[in-house]
């Protein structure tokens, strides 16, 4: 355990609650005597941490993205994939105290044991060190590629200008081809985007969708302007 913390960056006073984030359930049915609490509690208590601590930095770093986005977002960042990384880089699964089964079963392995060891292992940091060091950790191992999945929401135009127009009821929003020239092999496209039937910019693309994601592009930039 004591080449774990140093991995992880944090030095648990209490060692028992890091023993206790890497039990299985099946372990403890088969040693009824050693009075041991697996990590289910735990990684109840990780989820809620790391929903939270994920929702704030989305709230604080990025005030531009609307409720919908940073929800997509939130969901990809803490999914049980994303997750199960985080536990194959930090080779938790190689500390987990497992049953008999589940150990022939290949469960150090399973996606969904992994993932829940990294909430379980959230919630023992947060008890015995506080909010802060949790949040560190959750930063550094989970949240590491935060910014390339945000940014991959923010280069869709269309779906911005969509959930922008969305906020207030009744707004409508209609793309209109312009223009379609050049031969069949090298189109060239032109659409308008019309707000409330009222013209709000426009852009040109090799395809359809290309140059309606230009135009929403163009509207946005008004609207931000």
């Amino acid at each position: 355990m004591q080449k774990l913390q140093k991995e992880i960056g944090y030095v648990f006073q209490n060692p028992e609650l890091l023993r206790t984030a890497f039990t299985h359930s099946s372990w403890v049915n088969e040693h009824p005597n050693a009075h041991a609490e697996c990590y289910e509690r735990l990684e109840f208590l990780g989820d809620a941490i790391l929903d939270m601590v994920t929702a704030e930095k989305l709230y604080r770093c990025e005030p531009a993205l609307p409720e919908g986005r940073m929800t997509r977002i939130r969901s990809k960042l803490v999914c049980e994939e994303s997750l199960y990384h985080v536990a194959q880089t930090l080779e938790l699964g190689r500390l987990l105290r497992l049953g008999r089964g589940e150990e022939r079963s290949d469960g150090r392995q399973r996606v969904s044991v992994l993932a829940d060891l990294v909430e379980a292992v959230i919630a023992a940091i947060f008890l015995d060190g506080g909010l802060s060091e949790a949040e560190r950790f959750i930063e550094s191992h989970v949240l590491k590629n935060a910014e390339t999945i945000i940014r991959s929401e923010r280069a869709d135009p269309k779906t911005e200008l969509q959930e922008l127009i969305q906020r207030v009821p009744g707004n409508s929003i209609e793309y209109r081809l312009l223009s379609e020239d050049g031969p069949d092999h090298d189109k060239c496209f032109r659409f308008a985007v019309y707000l409330n039937g009222i013209y709000a910019g426009e852009g040109t693309g090799k395809s359809k969708k290309e140059a309606e994601q230009a135009a929403a592009g163009a509207a946005l930039e008004k609207q931000r302007a």
